[in-house]
């Protein structure tokens, strides 16, 4: 019942927010395209603002996953994982979304390919890639462009949501599929 109220809901979701916000600014008298197209320059402008942190960013991933240190972190954190009920094939998607979004979209494929998109695994690591952010990516690029250098506090809320997001993945997916 709550499955399949979910999938219908899901359906009409997005479309319902589009339709929204072009209600909302038609109310307003906001020039919905005018704006679309403004957005969409200065959209283009950060992209290109934003390629030396990106490079970099990718760079660093790409060290620590061909490093071994993925594999050593998996391997230690295992028995943790296994004792909350999550299985520990899905803690490289907990390690690297933080880090990656096209590496963790990679390696959601990888599982995806290996135990099926209908599986439990699938599906967590599915709802793990949705109910998270890519924490350090965000700060490295987008707090890179705008100059700002002092985090302060944006590392550990940033890895503490997507920590709550990881455990709530893991808490829907049971729930749904038990």
């Amino acid at each position: 019942m709550i499955r399949e109220t979910l999938e219908s809901l899901s359906i009409i979701a997005i479309p319902l927010i589009v339709a929204l916000f072009v209600a909302y600014a038609a109310k307003k008298k906001v020039p919905v395209y005018e704006s679309f197209v403004a957005g969409a320059k200065g959209g283009f402008d950060v992209a290109v603002k934003i390629i030396p942190y990106l490079v970099a960013m990718l760079v660093a991933i790409g060290i620590f996953r061909a490093s071994g240190a993925m594999e050593m972190l998996v391997t230690a954190l295992s028995p943790v994982a296994r004792l909350i009920g999550m299985p520990p094939e899905a803690l490289p998607m907990a390690l690297l979304r933080p880090l990656s979004g096209s590496g963790s979209l990679g390696l959601m494929a990888d599982i995806m390919k290996k135990y099926g998109p209908d599986s439990f695994i699938g599906i967590l690591v599915s709802t793990m890639y949705g109910s998270s952010e890519t924490t350090f990516y965000v700060l490295a690029v987008y707090f890179g462009a705008v100059n700002i250098y002092r985090t302060r506090h944006a590392v550990a809320a940033g890895l503490i949501a997507d920590f709550v997001g990881m455990l709530g993945a893991l808490f829907i997916c049971r729930i749904l599929l038990g």
